[in-house]
């Protein structure tokens, strides 16, 4: 997608067809307002510069000074130098028809402030055409001395010569005139230039939304995927180790593998009720029933109980004062002891796992150490790989650390630290 010009090197889009079209009929009836009323003055015989100028070059000079606003939006600086042109050689010759061209020569200029593409040869355009209009003005005025000093009345009382009330008349309506059509374009302009940014705006937001909306159902699926892998992987690996006992026991121990098959059904059990309750909480709505809370620290000894279940020794020591935590970092932890020990049985050809809780000042320590084959880690090349990145990913969240990786003494260790405040930790 091309990138969208800036602000400074934006320039105006041309006007669409039914713009084009719209200038066409108003440039068309502007020509024929300008020759009706040629035709009603010479009825009526005005001729403000007291000439009789001939009715061709009347009617032609009408025509030319109106019809360049046809295209006054698609080619501004053409139609404003050929308008200014005809109106001030109309006043050259005597011959110009002021109503209609005045309005034209406006026109034309607000055209050029309001479409100009090169902003600063639409400055320089404007500048020169007006500049020309009161050189003009100029000179005809100094044309025009004698008559002007010959029109003026006796009875005149101002405080200025008349002389000098003529001219600062002309000027001073001239200057309204020129200024009002230079400030007009200038001010549509800038308005069509906020509009696009405006628009740009509402696009980047748009942009923004979609990628929020994206990254939202990323996150949720990596959530769904790490909850799933929690819950699956562990009540399968138990489920795993209690069936490979129960086929083993089956024929010299029938009450050992009756044992075993049973903590493979509680483990199939518990494991339906994870995902019913998983599922549950994604189906969810706000006007819903509350889902059930999530395990947490006081469901740890669940897992230490299906250690031994599978035929090791399982050890659950608890340091400090325990403090209520927030449920997040409760399900974190939980999560983390049951990640580490599912790798444990499922990689380890461990003996024993030991798992440590510490209420530290500011944080809560998590350690789940076996006695295992040293370096087998989840995502090592042996494992499936979700294991740590799970770990890693819970403990991020809260802005804590995980360290993972063998024992100097033998066996694998995975080590978690979850800041927690204990002032808002007794409010959990």
């Amino acid at each position: 997608m091309p990138t969208p010009p800036t602000l400074d090197d934006w320039h105006r889009p041309g006007p669409t067809a039914r713009q084009r079209r719209i200038d066409l009929y108003i440039g068309l009836a502007t020509v024929a307002a300008a020759l009706a009323n040629v035709a009603m003055a010479r009825s009526l015989g005005l001729f403000p510069f007291g000439t009789t100028p001939g009715a061709a070059e009347q009617y032609a000079l009408a025509f030319a000074v109106a019809a360049p606003l046809i295209w006054r939006r698609t080619h501004p600086e053409i139609a404003l130098l050929v308008v200014a042109a005809v109106f001030i050689a109309g006043q050259v010759r005597g011959s110009q028809e002021t109503q209609i061209a005045s309005g034209a020569i406006f026109a034309a200029i607000y055209a050029l402030g309001a479409w100009g593409r090169n902003r600063d040869r639409a400055r320089w355009v404007r500048l020169v055409a007006i500049s020309a209009m009161f050189v003009w003005l100029g000179i005809s005025w100094l044309l025009s001395f004698d008559e002007i000093r010959e029109q003026t009345r006796t009875d005149a009382a101002g405080p200025i010569t008349p002389l000098l009330a003529a001219l600062a008349n002309g000027v001073l309506i001239n200057i309204l005139i020129f200024g009002f059509a230079y400030l007009f374009g200038e001010t549509a302009w800038l308005a069509a230039r906020r509009q696009y940014q405006l628009e740009q705006q509402a696009e980047e937001l748009r942009a923004a939304q979609d990628q929020a909306k994206e990254r939202a159902v990323f996150g949720e699926r990596v959530r769904i995927a790490r909850e799933l892998h929690d819950v699956v992987a562990h009540h399968v690996s138990v489920m795993g180790i209690q069936a490979s006992a129960a086929r083993r026991a089956l024929d010299k121990d029938v009450g050992k593998a009756r044992t075993a098959l049973g903590a493979v059904e509680e483990s199939a059990r518990t494991a339906v009720d994870e995902l019913r309750r998983m599922l549950g909480a994604l189906r969810a709505s706000s006007s819903g029933p509350e889902p059930s809370a999530p395990a947490g620290l006081e469901r740890i000894d669940e897992i230490i109980t299906r250690v031994r279940e599978s035929g090791l020794t399982g050890t659950l020591t608890v340091y400090g004062d325990p403090l209520p935590v927030p449920q997040s970092v409760s399900q974190a932890a939980y999560r983390i002891v049951q990640e580490a020990v599912t790798n444990t049985l499922k990689h380890a050809r461990a003996s024993s796992v030991d798992v440590r809780i510490r209420y530290l000042e500011r944080e809560l320590e998590i350690d789940v150490a076996d006695d295992g084959r040293g370096g087998t880690a989840p995502g090592d090349g042996t494992g499936d790989g979700m294991g740590l990145i799970g770990m890693r990913e819970r403990v991020s969240v809260h802005d804590g650390t995980v360290e993972a990786g063998p024992r100097a003494t033998g066996g694998f260790r995975v080590r978690a630290r979850l800041p927690v405040q204990r002032e808002l930790a007794a409010q959990a």
